[in-house]
């Protein structure tokens, strides 16, 4: 397809799909935003100043949009993650499947792009994954390519996420991007980082770190000696634990840089906003490179 496309974003963030599609070498016409986040419209808008932003999705029938060529999706995760409340389609952020699919019947754009988290395909969550694709076969999707895919293949983050699309795509090589080459300073005592979640931004400590792992963290030194790991040298149980290791051994958050590096976003593409704001919406987005990957397939 050599004409410009006309992309409609839906949940958009920080524009993760027109990333995708330069970074692909698309000519992107028209890209139309719903989003209702404030910071992640900020830092769209300070890249992307031409993006339509068209605000919820729940005001789609006032929507008069030309041909779509492309829909992108990475509709709410929060009901359907393990880390979350698990109430799925029940919560009202699940419910937002509905406007979603309506959307879709509306426009029958030619490609379909939808993104999650892996706990979609739990058994609980699978009425939402059977409602999605018997609706979508309605409105002639019938070939839906369900896949799970480890941005660690492409970047210095562990993120697994499920993806929706009608046309198939390989598993990208892994590039071996390690956790290491990406920070600015210090040590790290695995190869890829955590999960960044739009939560991250609110720190944690040593020591939920070392037992639960959610919350990456870099050292002043290197934390593993010889095959010891540093957490083995250490009694978690000991009252004094957290006390001990600060004492012994500094440590920091992730910066928003290095958050952006984990995305395969720009470097500076959230500079606009407060540190904060910046880990927040990187958090809440798309790992781009694994985007591009797929749309490096389509079958034009």
């Amino acid at each position: 397809m050599s004409e410009p496309w006309n992309v409609l974003s839906l949940f958009d963030g920080i524009s993760g799909g027109m990333m995708a599609m330069e970074r692909a070498g698309y000519i992107v016409g028209n890209y139309f935003a719903s989003e209702i986040d404030q910071y992640s419209i900020q830092a769209s808008q300070d890249n992307y100043p031409e993006i339509v932003q068209l605000g919820s999705v729940l005001d789609w029938k006032s929507w008069n949009l030309p041909r779509i060529d492309i829909l992108f999706a990475g509709f709410p995760c929060q009901s359907y993650s393990n880390a979350g409340k698990g109430l799925g389609i029940n919560d009202l952020r699940g419910q937002l499947v509905y406007p979603m699919l309506k959307i879709i019947e509306k426009y029958r754009p030619r490609f379909l792009l939808l993104e999650n988290v892996k706990g979609l395909l739990s058994k609980k969550n699978l009425p939402v994954v059977e409602l999605i694709l018997s609706e979508l076969k309605k409105y002639g999707y019938g070939d839906i390519v369900v896949k799970v895919m480890d941005s660690a293949l492409v970047s210095a983050q562990s993120r697994e996420r499920v993806y929706f699309t009608n046309w198939d795509y390989p598993e990208p090589e892994d590039r071996g991007i390690l956790l290491q080459d990406i920070i600015e300073n210090g040590y790290v005592n695995r190869d890829k980082a955590y999960c960044i979640d739009a939560n991250y931004w609110k720190g944690g400590n040593i020591k939920s770190y070392f037992e639960k792992g959610r919350r990456q963290l870099v050292f002043d030194t290197p934390v593993i000696s010889g095959d010891e790991k540093f957490s083995e040298r250490f009694s978690i149980s000991d009252d004094f634990y957290e006390d001990k290791i600060s004492s012994i051994i500094n440590w920091r958050m992730l910066t928003s840089e290095e958050c952006e590096k984990l995305q395969t976003v720009p470097v500076g593409f959230t500079s606009c906003l407060s540190n904060s704001r910046r880990k927040q919406v990187l958090g809440n987005g798309w790992t781009i490179n694994i985007i591009a990957h797929m749309l490096d397939y389509l079958p034009l």
